[in-house]
């Protein structure tokens, strides 16, 4: 009976989905599970075995074709597969089908609208906008949804647009902090704060030396405003976030 040989450097894998990346003028491909790329790029799915088929770099991945050790090292000059396919996976083409491709932009889409709804408001009424009016405004603007980009990063990309674009009233829900300082410079890092662009003082007190603000800020501007307070104070300030989000929701803030 004759014996059917398999080249040990063959590996069939079945229902892939095929990420490629052309480096030092040869062909790498990772064999992944179907919806696991994109939820891997945004950052959603952590674990690289739910991602990975196998921890294999291919020359052809429909083939079985396993690249070689000295291709791989001269490419990317180390030899952990594992490392190397979490760098295809974050540069490389994903190799989709028409229809799949489709199915991805639009879960891209709703998943963009979702977090615009999610982290904005209409400035007018302090209210939420329906994630349906989100996604309208988006196709009125003209956005394209770029699929090997973060989802979070392209909301961000979407607000601006839509404030640039006029479409809708939108800005971003405002963060609530609370900070105490005392000292001889207390009254000059109040008037610094103070001076930071969009920035609200719902609430000021002052008890002797010690100067108590309560404000609400765009959430993008908390990293200067916590830098701010840590270098004027030298750690001695307490900057406190009372709240994420200010909005209403019926009759009701939160």
């Amino acid at each position: 009976m004759s014996k059917i040989f398999t080249p040990t450097n063959q590996i069939r894998l079945t229902n892939v989905a095929v990420v490629r990346m052309k480096k030092a003028g040869k062909r790498f491909e990772i064999a992944c599970y179907r919806n696991k790329v994109v939820s891997w790029r945004n950052q959603v799915e952590k674990d690289i075995d739910e991602v990975l088929q196998t921890h294999t770099v291919f020359t052809n991945v429909s083939k079985g074709q396993a690249a070689k050790k000295e291709d791989l090292i001269k490419a990317f000059g180390i030899e952990d597969q594992t490392e190397i396919c979490k760098q295809i996976l974050a540069k490389g083409e994903l190799q989709v089908s028409d229809k799949e491709r489709q199915s991805q932009i639009e879960q891209q889409f709703k998943e963009i609208a979702t977090t615009v709804a999610n982290t904005c408001l209409n400035p007018e009424l302090k209210r939420p906008y329906p994630v349906t009016i989100i996604e309208k405004a988006i196709r009125d603007a003209h956005y394209s949804v770029k699929p090997n980009q973060n989802t979070k990063v392209q909301a961000m990309a979407v607000i601006k647009l839509l404030k640039e674009s006029d479409s809708i009233p939108i800005e971003r829900a405002k963060m609530r902090l609370k900070v105490n300082f005392k000292g001889k410079e207390a009254k000059k890092l109040r008037d610094k704060l103070k001076k930071i662009e969009g920035i609200e003082v719902e609430n000021e007190e002052q008890v002797e030396d010690q100067i108590t603000l309560v404000f609400l800020v765009d959430p993008g501007q908390f990293k200067e405003i916590d830098n701010m307070v840590k270098s004027e104070t030298k750690g001695g300030a307490l900057l406190e976030v009372m709240s994420y989000k200010e909005m209403v929701m019926g009759d009701e803030y939160f």
